[in-house]
């Protein structure tokens, strides 16, 4: 894994987000469409952590949104099935 350092920045991220989901959960007004963009969010960086974890750092600099939007995809090809 080259880039430790993104990885736990964007798990760091993740818990912050799950976080705020739980407090957001004990208010009856929080709607399920927030739920679903709060998780979209705390998704996105699990995902991100994932598939930024071997990029090079040059990978990193000369990124297209492209690239931004496939490191952010759910890494289906990687993770299979669970154990």
């Amino acid at each position: 894994m080259i880039q430790r350092h993104i990885i736990l920045m964007n798990i760091q991220d993740a818990r912050e987000q799950l976080e705020a989901i739980e407090k957001s959960l004990l208010d009856p007004d929080y709607e399920e469409g927030e739920l679903q963009i709060d998780l979209a969010h705390a998704y996105h960086h699990l995902n991100y952590a994932w598939n930024i974890r071997n990029e090079s750092d040059a990978a990193l600099e000369r990124h297209a949104d492209e690239d931004f939007a496939r490191w952010s995809r759910y890494p289906s090809e990687d993770i299979k099935s669970y154990p």
